[in-house]
């Protein structure tokens, strides 16, 4: 392993070919999760009974690399060659992770050279003291590092948590390359296979013509382990797919699959209930991002019995199933051309596509997003690889999450006023006024799958709370999350890691019907960077208390009382199906639903089952129920069901104006948003002059629900709060108003004597997010004209 505390930033390397016809020089990352990975064979010869021959002088057969290109004489960037701060004259710059191939001429038997970090990776601020690669010399194309990297030793390599135990469920050959999961009611775990993954920088691989595959895997003899496979649909058309969500019926007929692949979302129909795809039909069309990892992810159905999902930022649009644009509720197009959205978003949709909505936007890499039974989203987000900045979001409906400046669209490493120092803060723009802050950041990574684990057959610790895979620093955590004012705080707890194996490649986490979890495996020596270095193996595993059986408990869900018990399953295929039987029964499971509503002692059951209630018939009623609950996520979930019965929210929030929880102050806030009433500026003063000055998650909620209306609702604040206006929380309130009345307030606050000189940079910075000629007043009379 070569990295900067390496003397010199290089190693020898000197290799005995004995009779190879072939060499191969890899490159692979030092699996510490960061980038930064520049390497550098310097003077690489071969010498023998022939005499020496420089390889710069030999054309290699094939040469790939991770990032940039493999040059001769310069870097993977076309830069000079340089080493530990020393230009180097004679090498073969690349990156991890990469292959060259040469071809050994007769007479030669030895392969000499030295491997160093360039200083195109060591160079950089965020992420170059953390480079690290190994250099490996082989005369076969190699497949594997460290043995043969067998299923049988795959447990072995993994740390697991306190109180659980890993079993391995499925491995090749029976499967290959897991890239997405989902289990359905069956125990039944359904895959994405992905072996032509970016075949256009994977030419070294074989692909397979018959294109990539969604794979159902069962345990048929109750064993833990996988013993039949059925490929359910293949087809070059779902090549490299990335979610896979299952909709299925109870015997089978009828089963519906979303596939998310390149530039479209199918739906797979089994019709017959033969585990083979009968049709397939589009649902989106028009997605950037083919065959990259920033493009369109999986789909998970909420409480509600939406549609749930996001793309990354190279999804850039989605059309409809005809490549027609699509417009949202919100009368926008969905297009990341800062109109107003850019980059990664979230989105919420009907299963036939309509009532379309997006709810987030300027992630990076949001690869996938999950939902709780209050109806809460949770993602993770990548950053720009290699600077310690992978976070994870409460997604707040309709909120911008900071990636790129939102006025230019500028980077994070752009100048501008009152930047941050540290990069995590910087990369996320997070002193921004208009940006929604992140939950936790997590370091260096490449995040991938995320569900919420609401069962109670894990250890009291992972119990409600986000379960979430990063492949980089090859890890399963879970975030067991506090409210905190408007928004949450949270930690981390480990529950596997590849401690002794960096090819763990976690991708995604599914919960069981028993309550246990699965682990899907990409298993590769690399992650992202347009690269697979393995297309022979994957692994899913199984993650439950010590001595727990594998289990698929029985289902009715033909009796109302069988699909009451069935919704509270903590497996969400379970609760989808539980929920499809429930709504047919309509009045006969009302009661039964009212029950579970009133007289169950978990909140989350609660909130199941008042999803379908507040959707019924007396759907009003309950959701008047569930205001006057004392529990704030419940009250949280009755304004979120008012709005989707797209009922006049206004009289909700009144009712609830002065409530003491913040978290259902902030539902009330988002409520508000674009409803141009004339009591909705009444109402957003009274939400906004209970603000303490120290809840970054409430302003933001006040900030996005004055959208559009930002003078009428600043202007009406100011009378109600007469001079408290100059506090704290008044000059938090003015710093994110987006009214050009707050640039008189924002000029008040800098000319006066008593603010900090290190707090002026962020009111200046508030100016940068106006327009006009009343920024132009303000800053002149700061200047004194």
């Amino acid at each position: 392993m070569v990295t900067p505390q390496t003397t010199g930033h290089a190693v020898q390397v000197d290799v005995d070919l004995k009779d190879a016809d072939r060499l191969f020089l890899v490159v692979r990352d030092g699996g510490n999760g960061y980038g930064c990975d520049w390497a550098d064979w310097i003077d690489p010869r071969l010498t023998g009974p022939a005499g020496e021959l420089s390889l710069l002088e030999l054309p290699w057969k094939s040469a790939t690399t991770a990032w940039g290109q493999v040059r001769v004489n310069k870097n993977a960037a076309g830069g000079p060659l340089r080493v530990a701060g020393k230009t180097v004259e004679r090498g073969i710059g690349t990156h991890a992770n990469s292959i060259i191939e040469f071809a050994v001429p007769e007479g030669f038997s030895r392969f000499r050279a030295r491997g160093g970090l360039d200083n195109g990776g060591t160079d950089q601020r965020a992420c170059g003291e953390q480079s690290s690669v190994q250099f490996l010399v082989y005369t076969a194309l190699p497949t594997a590092a460290g043995g043969d990297r067998s299923p049988e030793d795959a447990l072995g390599n993994l740390d697991v948590g306190q109180g659980l135990e890993a079993s391995l469920f499925a491995a090749e050959p029976i499967m290959q390359n897991p890239t997405n999961i989902d289990i359905d009611h069956r125990g039944r775990v359904w895959v994405c296979e992905v072996v032509n993954y970016r075949h256009f920088a994977n030419k070294d691989k074989a692909i397979r013509e018959a294109g990539d595959r969604i794979l159902i895997l069962a345990d048929t003899d109750g064993d833990g382990v996988a013993d039949k496979r059925s490929v359910f649909y293949q087809s070059r058309d779902i090549d490299s797919a990335h979610g896979i969500c299952v909709l299925p019926t109870p015997d089978g007929p009828g089963t519906r699959v979303i596939v998310s692949a390149g530039a479209h979302v199918f739906v797979l129909t089994d019709d017959d209930g033969d585990d083979r795809a009968d049709r397939r039909d589009t649902l989106f069309s028009g997605i950037g991002g083919v065959q990259h990892d920033h493009g369109i992810h999986a789909f998970v159905v909420g409480p509600d019995g939406k549609l749930y999902f996001n793309f990354g930022n190279e999804g850039k649009q989605i059309r409809d199933a005809s490549g027609k644009p699509i417009n949202d509720l919100a009368g926008n197009q969905v297009s990341a051309d800062r109109q107003p959205y850019q980059q990664g978003m979230v989105f919420r949709c009907n299963p036939d596509g309509s009532e379309f909505e997006t709810l987030g936007w300027n992630f990076r890499n949001n690869w996938e997003v999950t939902v709780d039974s209050f109806g809460t989203l949770w993602q993770s987000d990548n950053d720009d690889d290699g600077n310690r900045g992978v976070r994870i979001n409460y997604v707040m409906e309709f909120g911008n999450y900071g990636y790129r400046d939102e006025m230019t669209g500028a980077g994070w490493k752009t100048e501008r006023t009152g930047m941050a120092e540290d990069v995590p803060t910087r990369h996320w723009h997070q002193n921004d006024p208009g940006v929604v802050p992140n939950l936790l950041q997590t370091g260096a990574g490449s995040p991938t799958g995320i569900c919420v684990y609401e069962g109670s057959l894990l250890p009291a610790v992972f119990r409600n709370q986000m379960i979430h895979t990063d492949a980089g620093p090859s890890i399963v955590r879970a975030y067991p999350v506090q409210t905190a004012g408007a928004g949450y705080r949270a930690k981390s707890v480990s529950i596997l890691h590849g401690a002794r194996d960096n090819w763990f490649r976690p991708s995604d986490v599914c919960v069981a019907p028993d309550g246990s979890l699965y682990v899907a495996d990409w298993y590769d020596p690399g992650v992202g960077g347009h690269r697979m270095g393995d297309v022979d193996r994957g692994r899913i595993f199984r993650v439950a208390p010590p001595g727990h059986s594998a289990m698929v408990p029985e289902f009715d869900f033909s009796t109302v009382p069988g699909a009451l018990a069935a919704l509270q399953s903590p497996n969400r295929v379970v609760q989808y199906l539980a929920r499809t039987s429930l709504r047919k029964s309509g009045a006969a499971a009302e009661q039964g639903l009212a029950t579970m509503f009133t007289e169950n002692s978990n909140p989350r059951f609660r909130a199941r089952a008042l999803w379908l209630l507040g959707k019924g018939t007396h759907g009003d009623a309950w959701v008047q129920r569930a205001l006057e609950d004392s529990d704030p996520n419940i009250r949280s979930v009755g304004i979120r069901l008012a709005r989707q019965r797209t009922r006049n929210p206004l009289p909700v929030i009144a009712s609830l104006v002065e409530d003491d929880s913040a978290l259902v102050r902030r539902e009330l806030a988002i409520a508000l948003r674009h409803q141009k009433i004339p009591a909705a500026a009444t109402l957003w003063a009274q939400l906004a002059l209970q603000h303490d000055g120290k809840d970054r998650w409430y302003l933001e909620a006040l900030g996005l629900a004055a959208d559009g209306q930002e003078s009428l609702f600043f202007t009406t604040w100011l009378k109600q709060a007469g001079d408290q206006w100059n506090t704290p929380a008044g000059h938090d309130i003015i710093w994110r108003s987006r009214a050009p009345e707050a640039c008189a307030y924002l000029a008040r606050i800098l000319t006066d004597e008593k603010t900090p000189i290190d707090a002026q940079p962020r009111y200046f910075r508030a100016f940068d997010f106006h327009r006009g000629p009343a920024k132009e007043a303000a800053l002149k009379s700061i200047l004194g004209e």
